[in-house]
């Protein structure tokens, strides 16, 4: 099945509809099979999305206490483990601030069941996915550069397609893109601030989703979009991985990005 492109007329009508989807899926999950593993990104999209779930949440009621979030990454420091919860960039203490804390406690979420790759043993964040059934949904992002997660681009005289695709969740080594590009939306546009390596859910994991749902919203990553309208799935593009996906959909803002002109 193809990629389902839908664009919408700005941020605020793209919050909206990925939030809506969310919200439903999590409904349906937790009817229908009484859990949910729903796999988190971060950054500047998803913030106004955040808030509308919740709202969505807190409105409709469902019972949240078997629902299981997996984020994509985490930041690593100096000494090999995870940033701490009060430095600036730190995506656990993002998911509080912008989701987790805005939840009703009356909805029963369990922190414990936040979970986060540790870089100390990214391999037991596979399995314990494997476990629980893998994820239902998985919300990402794209990078400027087409990445996913921190799953950057490979040239592909350096790893199969099959190769990549088959990736797990690991430590990897930011590229300078990456960390200037985060540097400036998270940062202020200080580099120094950002770490130069993190804890990235694999290729794997995220392609074994059930369903995927990527957000849009920055005129840059219209580049990056446009290419996967026209190629196919290629280490040196890993968003273009959603065109081997059976349910995929892409979520974009019409007033920042325009792919009609790239088609």
């Amino acid at each position: 099945m193809a990629i389902e492109w839908i664009c919408v007329d700005d941020y605020e009508a793209m919050s909206r509809a990925g939030a809506e989807r969310i919200a439903a899926a999590i409904e349906r999950q937790l009817g229908e099979r009484g859990s949910m593993c729903l796999g988190l990104a971060t950054g500047n999209t998803m913030l106004r999305l955040y808030e509308c779930l919740a709202e969505l949440l807190n409105g409709r009621r469902p019972d949240l206490s078997q629902l299981h979030t997996f984020n994509l990454d985490e930041y690593v420091g100096e000494e090999g483990q995870p940033v701490a919860f009060d430095h600036p960039l730190s995506y656990r203490a993002y998911m509080e601030k912008n989701l987790f804390s805005r939840l009703d406690p009356r909805l029963g979420f369990n922190l414990d069941n936040a979970h986060f790759p540790d870089p100390a043993a990214p391999a037991a964040f596979d399995r314990l996915i494997g476990a629980l059934g893998g994820l239902d949904l998985q919300l990402l992002g794209i990078g400027f550069n087409g990445h996913i997660a921190f799953n950057e681009p490979i040239s592909a005289e350096k790893i199969s397609a099959a190769e990549f695709a088959a990736l797990p969740t690991r430590v990897i080594d930011l590229t300078e893109l990456t960390i200037e590009s985060n540097a400036e939306l998270t940062a202020g546009g200080d580099r120094s601030r950002v770490p130069e390596r993190a804890v990235t859910m694999g290729m794997e994991p995220i392609l074994a989703a059930g369903e995927i749902l990527l957000l849009a919203c920055f005129p840059e990553q219209q580049t990056p979009l446009a290419r996967i309208l026209r190629g196919r799935p290629t280490p040196e593009l890993p968003a273009s991985y959603l065109l081997a996906h059976p349910r995929s959909t892409i979520l974009y803002t019409g007033d920042r990005i325009s792919l009609e002109e790239t088609s």
